[in-house]
């Protein structure tokens, strides 16, 4: 799901400091991912199809939001245009000058809530990131289930699927869009 890195003026950088911004609830975690029959989200680093509508998909449902995402995913596609990344890394000594930088989901979740009250915060991969979002409740996920079964390298996580109601099956050429909810969020 990349695009192109955003240049000059991104939202937020790392050297700058938030507010604190205790009024502000968490926001909502929707997962955001392209996932293939057998599970692939990514082979060396991309995505292993390409499905032009899909990624139209990505840009619309993430746009104008904030976007959490693992270092390795940062560093495979950067920051993204019209969005404010947030980097959730275990490496303590990384720095990125676009994006901000956390080292938990709850960091991420407070960045986002500064940074766009009152919207979902967008998780965008990798597998780990999708794996701690699950784990740390995510309420959402809007999945791209994409009708081939590339080899590959990186895996969506797996989640039980009876805990999750499907809301919207969308049917596209070569992949349906499904939004799923958690049942008891």
């Amino acid at each position: 799901m990349s695009e192109q890195p955003a240049g000059q003026g991104s939202e937020q950088t790392a050297e700058q400091s938030l507010p604190e911004a205790p009024e502000n609830p968490l926001p909502e975690m929707v997962l955001v991912a392209a996932v293939a029959e057998n599970g692939v989200i990514a082979r060396d680093g991309a995505i292993p199809w390409d499905l032009r509508e899909d990624m139209l998909h990505f840009r619309r449902t993430t746009t104008g939001h904030a976007i959490i995402m693992g270092r390795t995913t940062y560093q495979e596609m950067g920051a993204l245009p019209n969005r404010t990344s947030i980097v959730l890394t275990r490496d303590t000594s990384f720095t990125a000058d676009d994006a901000i930088v956390v080292h938990t989901i709850d960091e991420a979740l407070q960045a986002a809530a500064r940074t766009h009250p009152g919207q979902p915060a967008m998780v965008v991969g990798g597998a780990q990131t999708y794996r701690l979002a699950l784990e740390a409740g995510a309420q959402t996920q809007i999945l791209s289930e994409v009708h081939q079964s590339p080899e590959g390298d990186t895996y969506y996580p797996e989640f039980d699927r009876e805990e999750w109601a499907e809301e919207r099956r969308e049917p596209h050429d070569g992949f349906d869009i499904v939004w799923l909810h958690r049942k008891h969020a």
